[in-house]
């Protein structure tokens, strides 16, 4: 019998020729990830009683959550981060102009195929996008990780899910990956390991192969991955990044489920409040009322999705009772959308371009939510007061669909409008 994905990037690891999902291991990660919360965990790694991190190299660490400071509370954490990481000598510091770190991580070459990316935000999944075993784990756990250079893992069962079929217009990886998740539920893959294969899957660009890996958290998964291609190849030399372990799962590999999805009939898809796997059809709630609409984060804020929205929105106006807020991943991408002329007309037609950063994502600023109050968004989470109020409702969609709702002040079908543009 043969061996998973993440079977192998784990007994590579840990220095052993074979391991099977069930056995717990010391693994050392390649790279370890925290963001603006990287204050608490050193705070945690002090009482530990060591001096030095284990490897200042292979510590990654990124302002993003709350940038600019929201307030003298935030700006005094962003400043415990910045003398922790110039007393340790951290090697790779990114600081409030970069963008989201999910983001941010791959176009600095350290979302390499076969590598093990620990970070401490569970939407560390993403990277799997590349071909990683990438993972979120807490805060004690990376703060373990900086004083010994290791952490216990136990290797996850792994869910197979093929995604076959012909995508029709109007329907996105957002639409496919929110309705995997109505169907599996938030905790049906609790702890697994979850391949991404298919027809459907191998005519994807990265972009969406990340929206994929990044939403696999919210059905429970430890870790997402999509195989590497040409497609991933050709994205890494952009960045020069050509030197590379790709592994791959046996033919033979053994799987606790397989699922398959044909997505041929597919419609738009939205996640309603309060879970994320309350899935229906866009179709089913149209009319709704909407107050604002937050277009981009870590899940949907590449220039391929802001231009589809700008697709849908361009020559028109946001509706006058909606704010529509605009939130690019990445310096990098928010670049790329200026130069395309994409920000521009998202502006033109009533946006707010913020800068990019998690803010409203997380409702720590920039956006939060009034009690009573409809936000749709391409975010990956809606649950209670995820964007600061818990009298508030969040509905998550692809950006086509949250530029077209944000035109008619209500939920709404985008495929009329992209069958018009």
């Amino acid at each position: 019998m043969g061996y998973t994905f993440s079977e192998k990037i784990l007994a590579a690891k840990c220095g052993r020729d074979a391991l099977r999902a069930g056995e717990i291991v010391m693994v050392e990660p390649d790279i370890v990830m925290s963001h603006d919360n990287a204050a608490a965990i050193s705070a945690t790694f002090q009482k530990i009683g060591k001096d030095r991190v284990w490897n200042p190299d292979r510590i990654v660490i990124i302002l993003d959550h709350v940038v600019p400071a929201a307030s003298e509370k935030h700006a005094r954490n962003h400043q415990t981060i910045r003398r922790f990481v110039s007393a340790q000598g951290i090697g790779h510091f990114y600081e409030i102009d970069s963008g989201i770190c999910h983001q941010v991580l791959p176009e600095k070459g350290h979302a390499v195929p076969g590598r093990l990316i620990l970070g401490s935000d569970s939407h560390t999944t993403t990277y799997g996008a590349f071909g990683c075993l990438s993972a979120g784990i807490g805060r004690t756990e990376v703060a373990a990780v900086w004083a010994t250079g290791k952490l216990w893992m136990r290797c996850p069962d792994t869910f197979r899910i093929i995604i076959k079929g012909n995508l029709p217009p109007g329907v996105f990886a957002k639409d496919i990956i929110l309705h995997i998740i109505g169907e599996i539920k938030a905790d049906g893959a609790n702890y697994r390991a979850v391949e991404y294969t298919g027809p459907v899957v191998d005519a994807m660009s990265v972009d969406d192969r990340m929206v994929l890996c990044n939403m696999s958290i919210e059905m429970g998964a430890k870790n997402g991955v999509c195989m590497v291609d040409d497609t991933t190849r050709a994205w890494l030399k952009k960045r020069k990044i050509e030197s590379c372990e790709e592994v791959y799962p046996d033919p033979d590999a053994v799987y606790e489920k397989t699922f398959e999805f044909d997505v041929s009939d597919l419609e738009p898809q939205l996640s309603c409040p309060h879970t994320v796997d309350n899935v229906a059809r866009v179709s089913e709630k149209e009319g709704t009322r909407v107050d604002q609409c937050l277009l981009g984060t870590c899940t949907n804020g590449r220039v391929s999705d802001l231009a589809v929205a700008a697709g849908i929105l361009k020559g028109r106006r946001v509706h006058p009772k909606v704010r529509l807020l605009v939130l690019p991943a990445s310096r990098e991408i928010y670049l790329g959308a200026l130069r395309e002329g994409i920000l521009e007309t998202l502006s033109e037609s009533g946006a707010v371009i913020c800068n990019p950063g998690c803010g409203p994502c997380l409702g720590a600023h920039q956006g939060v939510l009034a009690p009573g109050e409809v936000c749709v968004s391409t975010a990956n989470r809606n649950f209670k007061g995820r964007m600061g109020c818990p009298e508030a409702e969040v509905y998550l969609a692809s950006p086509a669909t949250v530029a077209a709702s944000s035109l008619e002040g209500v939920i709404t079908d985008p495929r009329k409008y992209l069958e018009r543009s």
